[in-house]
């Protein structure tokens, strides 16, 4: 069976050690899985370790296929390999290669011997493929490692892991922000519905009709990150929607305000998920956490979630208000919605492409997330946003470039309405909103995409 050969490098801020133990800890698997990967872990026991096992599910074309990937040659701090059981691959052998530099800071090496199924005729219908996927995959790795590592050294003075509850979890936010927490050495706590199936998990139910949340057997909890609500753009905005909108927020965001507060040692820091949409349309002005709110549904609802926060208020602890902007991800919200359209040769501006949208890549929200947790500095209202907002049409010209599609067939503003509903696509989809991160730019948060282009092709694998 004739075996073929890819090799990455990259180097890392850390010693070899300290890179190692990173890939040790809980979450770096799913950490150092790309966003445009349908891939399920169905199990994994004993870290990397030899004898330990994965087993997932991952989607290649119109078809799921099953992994099984056991570890072996468990060195510390050295080297470890994942070696294939089952795959669609007929061979393969990941080495996990460690090595410190004189000068500093280590050097990993991923090298892989793979073969693809059907011999020669497999070689010649799928390897140029294949590469090309491994290489997308090792780019995202890379870049997501080190600036993970970064951020850790950058955090490490005076530190302690904390013990944080999270609501949202299972969301497109929450299921970055978990791994992230978990690598940077955190203990993470998940608020769920329905019944709690672990010492990880406490169950609540802030649409019931009772609508209370005990924490006091949830043991210590250092800090705080609510993020669930119902989605802003997944259905037209009938009176119920809106209601359902508010409510999810309001209501439930109240509910742990008030569990939080009867605790006898509250959280040192709640970071509570919030919305650009708080400042209404900006036209062309750019505006920072001062600004006043504007007008509209959604500042109306913003304005509503933070304020929900109240039964904390004089309490010892330090509330941020994640005021965010459109999450780039092909995992879910905007921009899952318009690739479809801008892989078919089909997208363009959105109305006239003439309004401001403020973006941040989903790998800058988790690290502004963790950023707000750990800094005694941000308080308040945040911006999570890139420091460098694009027009409509701006964004379209940019994805389609990443994509190598054309990208001038806009979707009309009549069109919106019609589809959507007036106040849904006039408040989400055709408002300029000119934001900038002031209180991140204040606080030295490092961001890893400033420019649009380059946060696309890095979640999207575009290298």
């Amino acid at each position: 069976m004739r075996r073929d050969l890819f090799e990455a490098r990259v180097e890392l801020p850390v010693s070899a050690a300290e890179a190692f133990a990173w890939h040790e800890k809980p979450g770096a698997l799913a950490r150092l899985t790309p966003p445009w990967e349908r891939v399920v872990v169905e199990s994994q026991t004993g870290g990397v370790r030899d004898g330990a096992e994965v087993r997932l599910r991952a989607r290649v074309g119109p078809f799921w296929v099953r992994w099984v990937v056991g570890h072996r040659d468990y060195h510390a701090g050295r080297l470890f390999r994942d070696v294939a059981e089952r795959s669609p691959f007929a061979y393969w052998d990941h080495r996990h290669e460690f090595t410190d530099l004189a000068a500093g800071g280590s050097e990993l090496r991923d090298r892989i011997e793979y073969a693809l199924p059907g011999g020669f005729l497999g070689r010649v219908a799928g390897g140029t493929f294949t590469r090309g996927k491994l290489a997308a995959m090792f780019a995202y790795r890379q870049a997501v490692t080190r600036a993970d590592l970064e951020f850790a050294r950058d955090g490490a003075a005076g530190a302690r892991p904390l013990r944080i509850l999270i609501s949202g979890a299972s969301g497109l936010v929450g299921r970055a922000l978990v791994p992230f927490l978990t690598t940077q050495g955190h203990e993470v706590v998940r608020l769920v519905r329905g019944r709690a199936r672990g010492p990880d998990e406490v169950a609540w139910d802030p649409s019931g009709a009772g609508g209370e949340l005990d924490l006091t057997g949830a043991g210590r909890i250092d800090g705080v990150v609510h993020l669930a609500g119902a989605g802003i753009a997944d259905a037209r905005w009938t009176e119920a929607r809106r209601r359902e909108i508010r409510d999810s927020r309001v209501r439930g965001t109240r509910i742990l305000a008030e569990a939080l507060a009867r605790l006898a040692a509250p959280p040192r820091a709640v970071v509570g998920g919030s919305a650009i949409g708080f400042y209404g349309a900006t036209a062309d002005t750019t505006v920072e956490e001062g600004a006043p709110p504007g007008s509209g549904f959604l500042a109306g609802v913003t304005q509503a979630w933070e304020e929900a926060w109240a039964p904390l208020a004089g309490r010892d602890t330090r509330l941020v208000f994640l005021r965010t902007g459109v999450v780039l991800s092909p995992a879910g919200g905007a921009l899952a919605k318009l690739l479809p359209a801008f892989r078919l040769g089909l997208g363009g501006p959105v109305g006239d492409g003439r309004q401001w949208w403020s973006w941040i890549s989903i790998d800058d929200l988790v690290g502004a997330i963790g950023h707000a947790l750990r800094d005694e500095a941000v308080r308040g209202p945040m911006n999570a946003v890139a420091p460098e907002p694009v027009r409509s049409g701006e964004f379209a010209k940019a994805l389609g470039a990443v994509l190598r599609r054309p990208s001038f067939l806009p979707a009309p503003a009549w069109a919106l309405r019609l589809a959507l509903g007036r106040g849904l696509a006039d408040e989400a989809l055709l408002a300029s909103q000119r934001v900038s991160p002031g209180v991140l730019a204040a606080t030295g948060y490092r961001f890893r995409h400033e420019n649009v282009t380059a946060a696309l092709r890095h979640v999207l694998g575009r290298v």
